[in-house]
Formats: C-alpha cells, sequence, structure tokens
C-alpha cells in the first residue's frame, strides 16, 4: 500500500515520510509516459493578495506561548489557523510549533523552518530527532530551528483511520489481485480505510490540503517574527516549500527543495513514473547486489533483469504461501509486507547491506523477520503494534490535492501492461496501490498545476540522479517552473541529498542559508 508516497530516511537511521510522488526511469521516454498517464498542466498556481484579510488579521498577531517540550533543549507552543480559509468563521485548527533556538555564534538570521515529507512525516519529530541536533553547526548557530506538524498530521490534530490490529490487516492486503474474489478484497480494504479516515475526522478531511498547509505556514512566519520564510523541504516537504513560494512569493525567503516533486504531474502519471524511479533504484540495487558474497538473487555477472525476475518469483512464492516471521502478534510475511520491505530499502543505499541479509534469512532459511522489520519501519508500526498516524495522513493530503488516478478495477486493469513495462516487479502492485483514492470520503479540491512563483528570492532546487522516490525529472521540471530556480545535482543513490554525505552539495546549500548565496544554476555533485 505505498502509492504516491515519500520516505525521508536520515542519517540517524530514522525514518520520515515525505509524500506523494513518483519516479523517472530511463526505460521510458517522457512522450510515452505521457500518452498512458495524462499530460502535465499548464495553468500556474496564482499569487495570494499581499495585503491580509481583515478576517484573517486575529490569526497573524499571534505570539507563541513557549514552553517546555519535555526533549532537552526544545521548546513548543501551540497556534491556531482557520479550519476554512473560505469561512474563517467556521473553527480552528490548531497546530503544533517546535523550536530550537540559534545557538551561536554569529548573528541570528531568524527561523528555519523544516518539513521531511510524507505528506504525513512529523516535522516536529524530523527536527527534535535529527535537523535540530544534525544540521550543520554553521546553520543552527545563526537560525532558530523550527518545525509545524501540518494539519492532520502527528502533534496537529491527527486523522486517525485504524487501529493497530486493523493495520496490520490493511497492510497484509494482497495488492497484486489475481481473480475477481481477491479483487473484491482489495477494494472492500480500501473502502474500510476510508470509512474510518471520514469517521474519525469528518471536517478536518475537507481541509489538510497542501494549499492549506501552506497558508498555515504563513501564519507561523508572521507569528515568529520574521519578514520571510526561510525553509528546507525534503520530497513531498518541496510540494509544501514550492505551493508555499507560488503563494507568496514576496514573502519567500532562502528556500531549499531536496527531492523534488512536479506539481504539475495529475496522479497517474506520478504514480507510473514513480513506479518507474523504484525500478531505476531496483536497477542500481541489483548490480551491486550481485558483486556482494551474500547475494541471495544471483552472483557475479547476473544481469539486473534476472535479479528482478529472481525476486519476482519469490514474491510469488509468498503471494500462494506467506513465511513465519516469529512475530509476537503472529504476523507471517505475506508479498504485500516483503514488497514494502524491499522499496522500504530503495530510499537509502545504506539499508542495501540490511536488505541482502533480510532477502537471504527469507529466500533460504524460510526466516521472514528481516523484511517484516523494513515494512514496518517503512509504515511507522511500533513494537507494541500502535501505528503512527503517518499513513493516514498520507492517504487524506494526496487524496485531497489530486483526483484519483484511478476510479475503477478495470482502469487498473486496463494500464498494468505500461506500469509493468514500467517495472516487472513493482509495476503491478503498484498500479492496484494508486487505487485507494477512488474510494475516498472527500473529493479532491486540488488540480496539478505548474508553480512559477514570480518575483520570489532565489530557490535551490536539488535532483539526485537515482532517487527511487522522486524523480530526478521531476527536479529539472520544478526548476524550469520556478522563475528564480537554481538546479543543484547529485550524481547518485537514494532519496534527497542534503546531509546525506556530500560535501559538494552540503557546502553548496549551506553557503545559500548563512550568506545568501545560492549555487550556480546547473552545479552538478559527486
Amino acid at each position: 500500500m505505498h502509492s504516491r508516497r515519500f520516505l525521508r530516511r536520515t542519517r540517524t537511521g530514522a525514518t520520515l515520510l515525505a509524500a506523494a510522488a513518483l519516479l523517472v526511469s530511463g526505460c521510458s521516454t517522457p512522450a510515452s509516459t505521457t500518452s498512458t498517464a495524462g499530460a502535465a498542466a499548464e495553468v500556474a498556481l496564482a499569487a495570494l493578495p499581499r495585503s491580509t484579510p481583515a478576517a484573517l488579521a486575529p490569526y497573524y498577531a499571534q505570539k507563541p506561548a513557549w514552553r517546555d517540550c519535555g526533549v532537552p533543549g526544545f521548546q513548543c507552543a501551540t497556534l491556531k489557523a482557520p479550519l476554512d480559509y473560505a469561512e474563517p468563521s467556521a473553527g480552528d485548527v490548531r497546530l503544533a510549533v517546535a523550536r530550537k533556538k540559534a545557538t551561536g555564534p554569529g548573528k541570528r538570521l531568524g527561523s528555519l523552518l523544516v518539513n521531511p515529507g510524507g505528506p504525513g512525516g512529523s516535522a516536529i519529530g524530523y527536527l527534535q530527532a535529527y535537523a535540530g541536533v544534525g544540521y550543520p553547526a554553521e546553520v543552527r548557530a545563526r537560525y532558530d530551528m523550527v518545525a509545524v506538524d501540518p494539519r492532520g498530521v502527528a502533534r496537529s490534530e491527527p486523522v486517525e483511520c485504524l487501529d493497530g490490529p486493523g493495520m496490520d490487516a490493511y497492510t497484509r492486503t494482497d495488492v497484486t489481485p489475481d481473480d475477481d474474489r481477491e479483487t473484491d478484497a482489495l477494494v472492500a480494504a480500501y473502502r474500510k480505510f476510508a470509512e474510518g479516515c471520514g469517521a474519525d475526522a469528518p471536517k478536518l478531511l475537507r481541509h489538510v490540503s497542501t494549499v492549506e498547509a501552506a497558508r498555515d505556514m504563513d501564519i507561523v512566519r508572521a507569528a515568529l517574527g520574521d519578514e520571510k520564510l526561510n525553509y528546507v523541504g525534503a520530497s513531498y516537504g518541496t510540494f509544501l516549500g514550492a505551493t508555499y513560494a507560488g503563494l507568496f512569493p514576496k514573502r519567500s525567503g532562502r528556500l531549499v527543495l531536496d527531492g523534488a516533486m512536479d506539481p504539475s504531474l495529475p496522479a497517474r502519471r506520478l504514480n507510473l513514473e514513480q513506479t518507474e524511479g523504484f525500478d531505476t533504484a531496483f536497477t542500481s540495487f541489483a548490480k551491486d547486489c550481485v558483486r556482494r558474497a551474500d547475494c541471495p538473487l544471483g552472483g557475479t555477472g547476473t544481469a539486473p533483469e534476472r535479479v528482478g525476475e529472481n525476486l519476482k518469483e519469490f514474491f510469488d512464492r509468498l503471494d500462494a504461501r506467506p513465511i513465519p516471521t516469529g512475530d509476537a502478534d503472529g504476523r507471517t510475511l505475506t508479498e504485500s509486507l516483503a514488497t514494502t520491505g524491499v522499496i522500504a530499502a530503495m530510499y537509502d543505499e545504506g539499508a542495501w547491506p540490511q536488505l541482502r541479509q533480510a532477502l537471504t534469512a527469507a529466500m533460504r532459511r524460510n526466516d521472514g523477520a528481516g523484511l517484516l522489520g523494513l515494512s514496518d519501519s517503512y509504515y511507522e508500526r511500533d513494537a507494541d503494534g500502535g501505528y503512527s498516524n503517518l499513513m493516514f495522513a498520507n492517504a487524506a493530503v494526496n487524496c485531497l490535492d489530486l483526483p484519483a488516478a484511478f476510479d475503477t478495477p478495470d482502469e487498473v486493469r486496463e494500464e498494468l501492461p505500461a506500469f509493468e513495462k514500467a517495472s516487472s516487479v513493482f509495476g503491478e502492485g503498484l498500479a492496484w496501490a494508486a487505487l485507494n483514492c477512488a474510494y475516498w470520503p472527500v473529493r479532491a479540491t486540488g488540480e496539478p498545476q505548474r508553480i512559477e512563483a514570480r518575483g520570489a528570492a532565489p530557490i535551490v532546487v536539488v535532483g539526485t540522479t537515482r532517487d527511487p522516490a522522486t524523480p530526478y525529472r521531476w527536479a529539472e521540471a520544478l526548476a524550469g517552473q520556478l522563475s528564480s530556480a537554481r538546479l543543484l545535482t547529485y550524481e547518485g543513490d537514494g532519496h534527497t541529498a542534503y546531509g546525506r554525505g556530500s560535501d559538494c552539495i552540503d557546502s553548496a546549500i549551506n553557503a545559500y542559508l548563512v550568506r545568501g548565496t545560492p549555487p550556480m544554476d546547473g552545479k552538478r555533485c559527486s
């Protein structure tokens, strides 16, 4: 169940998710992708008026009442935003905000907001676990490090859909149905998930869009006393940051968008391109795997295609007969859970040794514990069987931001050849996973749009050439749309680039954040 969802894995090993996305592949041309999945939008997101409407003035006049967070060095506060910006008097949504004050030395530059992606990843969790302590010292010295959990996420009135046992059942659902009975079971799972979300938050579910979250960030900016928003967003966080720039170009300060999304693409094309992207990442993994003595998918000289066939054959065996895991709750390793485990490891090449070990245990010793652990990390399932609200918020935002990729199972079946061409290993499952929004209880309010942000300060757009979740072509596309973009390229593997080991990338971004000097457009690092 991984449609249009981004994952951000930090150097600490924590899993933080970043939002609705897809990938690019070298085996399919843009023309062929467009013909099957829809053309990019030509309409641009319009900026909001520069003056603050009177009905919103009380929100912009708020001052945060900072309190201890329970995490040393961090403070927390709660701000309010209108539930519905078109009708501010209809009620509020509470936004959780956290900060770690600038450490010095040097003159304070203001606040730096961070968002790890998802949608659904907790920005506060990311701040406290990584950004507030692990960002470069020169950045933390000059900025108050700040995060706000977007509406519907984590500490900001989280959307809930299923309990732990319900999510266990949902994540085990077969997403490669072989007959009408299995198709009906998949549709029933999507319906149950959607109905749970609708029952939990019927009003909020209509107002968790990225546009609304971006408008919330402007209220936070004002409450912090900053004239302009400085921001680092990863994965889905790039869509959030770009949307802010499109709505408030004159209030956009130093923005870094790492692992960029293309906001002009419709959902079906996004899902198809993400499928291609995971295939690109898997090919890179396969080439590395066969050079290792512990690779269970082939030996030296085995072609990536054969490696993929071997993995798919293993998935097919699991589809027929799941294997034990030793899980305390009695869960076995199904095809869907194993696929999720493999996909989770594609986000970070540092996880490839763990994936090889997990596959070896499963394929040679009938022990699915390793792959189940990777899957649990992806879904943010804890040892007690509880889940964060990541997957709930992920669906809530995605299904509101864009019309559904598919409306019926028949539409999925028609597109299966295109998805399987994009990836023989992951294509079928990712096509069916893209059906989830068809049963959402709230109609989508967003549409694909270009974002130009005319009048904004330079915006650094970062793309990784073999990124599994946000294809490099998306970074090129977003940089081509934003009027002031500077494209910074990392030639390598993994999802996102900042803080992942490239001195070239880190120094370029640090120079912009600290000194205001953006990299040359087109700069490349390896």
